[in-house]
């Protein structure tokens, strides 16, 4: 049986969760502290590290290009980098790692060679044209015919120009990306927002934070113009925190059996973006009538699910950019709830809204949910499965993307699972 064909069925524990649980590593952190230590000369050890599908694809195509890394533990590696990459021997494949995706692509262009960055069927129909051509407006030479991967970079080593205007009303990805391979060249690098849209700016903090602790120069010189200096990057050892996002479906689940998840990290200690939806998550069964969005993207699936047992409705707005992630989740979030039961949940052009229902729990609504090979669909649809029978995850596998421990973690918290359990 293949991991599409494998189905999971939740079974509603009819008491509160109670446990510790501690979250992996956040996915975001670790991979731009692996392109980091990477491009860094000398020796660097990464703590606290997510080892998963997304990380491992960044963690391969690092060693295909020259980085030696190891991994002695379940949440280390050892990166040791020259301080340059080198040309890969064949295309990096990257599953549907987006970050893995955007980071490199624009990396790709400190190597002195021909580097091809290619992906899965879902990540090829994922944008990546604004970066392409805000790596044109530095004078590098790349393609991406669909607008899509695969992307062939040629580079020399080095940029050309020294300022950019980026896009990044799609994804705040293709800033980070820029920022992170300007300061590995040869000159200062001015990066510049087309405008003030930006999908999850706090994504942006993350990467500069993690950027000057390898020991780049970022200067913020408005809130829309980054300048980077070229001073490349030196190895450290740099501790990774838990992942927010997961921590949501934690956070989800506690209020929504009443119970008590210890995750040994407090919600205001994380500094990702995601952290922000803990409030919102607090103030269930009386959640905000709208909810932005636009600044915890992550988050929303569990938001959404979770607003299924709300007291009132709740619209979701500033999510356009759902419909270009792993999956359209706008659409995977709609058609999965209306099929637990048909109007729950509608797409008003991009907004979302759940037309919330305190009675289904408890009730036998059977529905096979399709996650569409989404990692976030499938746990956040799990959190509909602790109150209502009957509620069954395709694919429940596609959760190794970011926390392969998932199932195993809802079960240590007494949460019966029946079917395929990966």
């Amino acid at each position: 049986m293949s991991n599409a064909d494998q189905k999971l069925t939740i079974l509603p524990p009819g008491h509160p969760l109670e446990g510790r649980v501690s979250p992996p590593g956040s996915k975001s952190i670790t991979n731009r502290a692996l392109l980091l230590a990477g491009l860094a000369k000398g020796t660097s050890r990464l703590t606290g590290a997510l080892k998963s599908d997304d990380t491992r694809y960044m963690a391969d195509a690092l060693r295909a290009m020259g980085v030696t890394i190891s991994e002695p533990d379940e949440t280390t590696f050892i990166v040791t980098g020259t301080g340059k990459l080198s040309a890969p021997e064949k295309p990096l494949f990257l599953g549907n790692a987006g970050t893995a995706t955007r980071f490199l692509t624009a990396a790709a262009a400190l190597v002195d060679g021909t580097v091809v960055v290619d992906g899965d069927q879902h990540m090829r129909k994922r944008p990546i044209a604004p970066l392409v051509t805000a790596l044109r407006a530095l004078g590098v030479t790349i393609e991406a015919k669909t607008g899509c991967p695969p992307v062939t970079v040629n580079g020399t080593g080095d940029f050309t120009g020294d300022h950019v205007t980026i896009d990044a009303g799609l994804s705040s990805q293709y800033v980070s990306a820029l920022l992170m391979a300007a300061a590995g060249g040869s000159r200062p690098v001015n990066i510049e927002l087309a405008g003030e849209e930006i999908g999850a700016r706090g994504y942006i903090d993350l990467t500069v934070a993690a950027m000057r602790a390898f020991g780049a120069k970022v200067t913020q010189a408005s809130p829309s113009v980054w300048q980077v200096a070229p001073t490349g990057y030196h190895a450290t050892d740099y501790v990774i925190e838990p992942d927010a996002s997961a921590a949501t479906y934690l956070w989800a689940a506690e209020v929504l059996t009443a119970g008590r998840i210890d995750l040994g990290v407090a919600a205001e200690a994380f500094s990702q973006p995601d952290a922000k939806s803990y409030e919102v998550i607090a103030s269930f069964p009386h959640m905000p009538a709208v909810i932005d969005g636009s600044q915890m993207q992550d988050a929303v699936p569990t938001l959404a699910v979770l607003a299924a047992f709300n007291e009132t409705p709740v619209r979701f707005v500033g999510i356009e950019n759902l419909r270009v992630k792993e999956c359209d989740r706008i659409r995977a979030l709609s058609t999965g709830l209306s099929n637990i039961r048909p109007g729950l949940a509608i797409e008003e052009g991009d907004d979302l809204l759940v037309a919330s229902d305190p009675k289904l729990a408890g009730q036998t609504l059977p529905a096979d949910i399709d996650t569409f090979a989404d990692h976030r669909i499938a746990m956040s649809f799990a959190l509909a499965g602790l109150k209502i029978n009957g509620i069954t995850i395709l694919d429940p596998g596609c959760v190794a993307k970011t926390y392969p421990r998932y199932w195993d973690e809802l079960a240590s918290l007494g949460v019966g699972l029946e079917g395929d359990r990966p």
